[in-house]
């Protein structure tokens, strides 16, 4: 059955907010802090019941519009309206989920939800049944009386956003509220807000995940304190002018290198993405044809070519380059020399070792004439053999009391690969990566770590690996330049070498003449760069990253992938850790755990390809009510909101479809278009946890 297909074509739904009545206006608004311009005139409107997205850079004056929009700040000059008053009369109707929400850790989930609403002056009886309303919303109905301190991130921010609804604003206002939050909770985190909207309220968000900006009604695109674009996800991407290639070759690191120095003015922007490169043309069939001629030229690989819509993100980044924002960030530096072939790699056969690190080129280090590398380097060494890897685990597990946190779990990374470790709070990630690490005792299995498997806290292994922990680790009190000099003194950086490895870490987080403010003072995104480059300044044959780009920007993020990509291209065994899974496709391979468990494990586009059944986009009136009658039928994860189109996974499509149909049009439903869709990485994750845990 061919089911991409137009249903009704008639008054197709709106892709905006179908009320006309205006809860937000904004015009020409400007704040200055001194002689620093944050916001410089910006205007937009939001309207009733309308899910607004507000994207740009750290430093964009994202936070600071919330601000005004909260009434806690006043504008320097323009004019601000919340339904027709200025926003600090409109207090009592606006929630404000801030970025570093106020949740009392030693109060119950109730005992927080009855001190939110004593502020707003809500009487008992609505709070209990706003209480009643709220967590059950949330699936959180059962936990009253556990303290928040003892909540899972997720858990943590549906509280907080409970504790911002229990007044029942008419306005909502999120700055990143899903940052740190797990792929299924964030899933159900959105949903929520959809039902929200769907309900009236009015939602303004600020998030540095584009697919999560996908599911706004409309997108304004922000930085330097001016708005560049509002427009649907749809029409921000149509309005690009450019398709997506997604180019799969065995040499990736030459094929980026050849295509991204071509000068064939057709290719835009080349990325690698883990086992893929994405390709942007302004012409989709010749932009094929070329990468195919290049690739020839250069006598690489056929590649195989895949043509895909492009992302909000490319969106993102394109416009950022196009004024000229991208130069900010250092490109890495590359340098012949370094530690070389002399320490042989660490893997004690010379050349590299066996598994090692010799004769890479060392990505920090000058050498002894500094020279820089040729644009098109030497034919890369011939692959490790499959008995040397960097990390090594076999049937790890650990038991805390009668509780099983880790069970049986298998990790094999090699040097020069990138490795995910993925899964949903609790499922046992940090517990295996402090027994990887040595930070924690297993209670069962085997161990090598860098070819080391007895003490895994010896002071030579400690000095060949980094480690970015969850948890911001520098010290506030202290300068980023007092920070780094710390830093390269514990992991043992040469005094003569020490100057030049900070200025790059300096220069790269583009923190050039501010290296003596306090890290405290530094919003996340400009934290975790800083704590990135203090955990590489060593240049380590081994990094664990936990969540290195938690709540940075789409811009750092993708220069943090490159540097990522650059270390393990210079040999450096790589796990990672992240709750965004876009950013999880630039991984080589990657495991999901379940439960402490190994549930799958492989490359970002086998996972993808192996899921069963079809994700299915379905255009229909009034989706809110349409999600709510399909979750009747369907597990509830089946069936997710994006912006005004329903995400629906069919385990058999042919004969589901039509039952769809019928059930939707039964209930007086208009279906508009019914077509399959490629499953994310997302996508595979929700269902993958959810069918092992069914």
């Amino acid at each position: 059955m061919n089911y991409q297909a137009t249903i009704a074509t008639p008054n197709h739904p709106s892709t905006s907010s179908s009320s006309t009545e205006i809860a937000i206006q904004v015009c020409g608004l400007h704040k200055h802090y001194g002689s620093l311009a944050a916001v410089r005139g910006i205007d937009f409107t939001v309207c009733k019941g309308e899910m607004f997205g507000l994207i740009g850079p750290d430093g964009a004056g994202k936070t600071t519009t919330f601000h005004i929009l909260g009434g806690v700040m006043e504008a320097t000059a323009g004019d601000v309206r919340v339904f027709g008053q200025p926003p600090r009369d409109a207090r009592l109707m606006t929630g404000y989920l801030t970025q570093q929400f106020s949740l009392y850790l030693d109060l119950s989930i109730d005992e927080n939800l009855r001190y939110a609403a004593g502020l707003r002056q809500i009487p008992n009886k609505k709070l209990i049944e706003r209480r009643n309303k709220y967590l059950g919303l949330m699936n959180l109905e059962q936990f009253g009386d556990r303290l928040a301190g003892q909540l899972s991130g997720g858990m943590k921010q549906k509280l907080a956003l409970c504790c911002a609804l229990v007044s029942q604003p008419e306005v909502l206002l999120l700055d990143e509220p899903t940052t740190g939050v797990d792929p299924v909770s964030r899933r159900e985190f959105w949903d929520v807000l959809a039902q929200l909207s769907a309900d009236g309220m009015t939602i303004v968000v600020a998030t540095p995940y584009l697919d999560e900006a996908e599911r706004c009604h409309r997108v304004a695109l922000m930085y330097g304190g001016q708005i560049q674009e509002i427009d649907t996800p749809e029409s921000l991407r149509t309005n690009l002018g450019l398709h997506r290639l997604e180019v799969r070759t065995p040499n990736l690191e030459m094929t980026e290198q050849v295509l991204s120095h071509t000068a064939q003015t057709n290719i835009v922007d080349v990325q690698t993405f883990g086992d893929r490169l994405d390709v942007l043309v302004k012409d989709i069939a010749a932009g094929e044809t070329q990468v195919r001629e290049l690739l020839q030229q250069h006598q690489l690989p056929s590649p195989s070519i895949e043509r895909g819509e492009p992302t909000l993100e490319n969106v993102f980044v394109t416009r950022l380059r196009q004024q000229g924002l991208t130069s900010q960030f250092l490109p890495f530096p590359r340098y012949r020399g370094g530690r070389g072939g002399g320490e042989g790699g660490r893997g004690g056969e010379g050349e590299g070792g066996n598994g090692g690190r010799g004769g890479v080129r060392s990505p920090l280090g000058l050498g002894a004439e500094g020279e820089m590398l040729p644009q098109f380097p030497p034919s890369p060494p011939p692959p490790l053999p499959p008995s040397s890897f960097a990390i090594y685990a076999h049937n790890l597990s650990r038991v805390f009391g009668k509780f099983k946190a880790v069970k049986n779990v298998n990790v094999e990374v090699r040097y020069g690969e990138i490795f995910g470790l993925l899964g949903a709070n609790g499922a046992g990630k940090t517990t295996t990566i402090k027994m990887l690490c040595g930070l924690l005792k297993a209670s069962g299995g085997e161990i090598s770590l860098g070819g080391e498997t007895g003490n895994l806290r010896s002071t030579d292994l400690r000095r060949r690996i980094g480690y970015m922990s969850q948890k911001f680790t520098l010290y506030d009190d202290l300068s980023i330049l007092e920070n780094l000099e710390f830093y390269s003194g514990i992991y043992g950086i040469p005094q003569k070498l020490r100057r030049e490895k900070i200025d790059w870490v300096i220069a790269t987080c583009g923190l050039e003449g501010q290296e003596q403010m306090v890290t405290g003072q530094l919003p996340g995104g400009w934290k975790q760069r800083v704590a990135f480059g203090a955990s590489v300044m060593h240049e380590p044959d081994i990094l664990f990253l936990d969540e290195p780009t938690s709540g940075v920007d789409p811009l750092a993020r993708r220069q943090f992938w490159k540097l990522i990509n650059d270390f393990a291209r210079n040999g450096t065994a790589i796990l990672v850790t992240t709750h965004y899974l876009e950013e999880a496709e630039q991984c080589n391979r990657m495991s999901f755990m379940v439960a402490g468990e190994n549930v799958i494990e492989g490359s970002p586009s086998y996972i993808k390809d192996s899921q069963p059944g079809q994700l299915v986009e379905v255009v229909v009136s009034q989706h809110q009510l349409a999600s709510n009658l399909l979750k009747q039928h369907l597990d509830s994860w089946r069936v997710s909101i994006f912006a005004n189109s329903l995400h629906i996974v069919f385990d058999h499509p042919d004969t589901e479809i039509p039952q769809l149909l019928h059930l939707l049009e039964s209930a007086q439903f208009t279906v508009y278009s019914v077509r399959p869709i490629r499953f994310s990485l997302e996508d595979a994750f929700i269902g993958i946890v959810q069918r092992s845990q069914s």
